[in-house]
């Protein structure tokens, strides 16, 4: 694992760049947002909740960073020709894209394998891992109109019992992640996960509900400056796994 430099990110360190966020309202999804738009990012807010959606466009633009775009769509349901649709109006609205970072999770019930329920093993993977593999799929081309792009996909170290398909689905992504990073090297496109461990999200609170330290955990925007620094021209790596510093 590699640990995030520490940086002093300048207003315009992502100044013309164009990163859609996926779970743009969640957790962790929101605060990336807020911050890549914070220092001069074009960001494409994508998530499945239309009002919470605009009200992040509204607190965007009240601050007078760069106006985003609204996306909605729900991962849980969405197509291959939904994907497809979406790059279509990405490239015809904004002409590429320079960064795409994951960060729409689905828990699901942890459980013990022999008693796991199918139906939540399938949703939990269509959002997890198949959304993430047909939408990078599908945005591979706008990436590779940059001259620095970069894709990046939250990891979890959730590895002991009970997590059933979440474990099996994120670890499948990180494995994405890693043949996607062999098969692009050496080029203009950077694919690394970023594994932020415990933080208050509302999914970490799903997952723990009674423990202890839960009032005790860094909230999602003190990742700020790994979304800043992953997504800038600063970050040369290609296939890693990154951890806060």
């Amino acid at each position: 694992m590699t640990q995030i430099p520490q940086i002093t990110a300048p207003a315009d360190l992502l100044a013309d760049k164009i990163i859609l966020v996926t779970g743009a309202t969640g957790g962790f999804g929101k605060a990336a947002a807020l911050a890549l738009a914070s220092h001069g990012a074009t960001v494409v807010l994508l998530a499945r909740n239309l009002r919470l959606v605009e009200a992040l466009y509204d607190e965007i633009e009240q601050a007078g960073y760069p106006l985003p775009a609204i996306y909605p769509m729900n991962l849980e349901g969405a197509s291959e020709h939904d994907y497809a649709e979406l790059a279509n109006n990405i490239e015809s609205q904004l002409g590429r894209l320079d960064g795409l970072l994951h960060c729409a999770a689905m828990l699901g019930t942890p459980t013990l394998f022999a008693q796991s329920d199918a139906e939540t093993w399938y949703k939990v993977h269509q959002v997890n891992l198949h959304a993430p593999y047909l939408l990078t799929r599908a945005c591979l081309p706008l990436l590779d109109k940059s001259e620095n792009a970069s894709i990046v996909f939250m990891a979890d170290d959730k590895t002991g019992a009970y997590w059933d398909a979440y474990q099996v689905s994120k670890q499948g992504l990180v494995a994405m992640a890693g043949l996607l990073a062999r098969e692009y090297a050496g080029g203009s496109l950077k694919v690394n996960c970023y594994n932020p461990g415990k933080t208050r999200t509302a999914l970490q609170l799903r997952a723990y509900p009674a423990a202890n330290d839960n009032d005790e955990l860094p909230l999602p925007a003190a990742h700020a400056d790994a979304f800043l620094y992953l997504m800038s021209d600063d970050c040369a790596d290609n296939g890693e796994m990154f951890t806060p510093a």
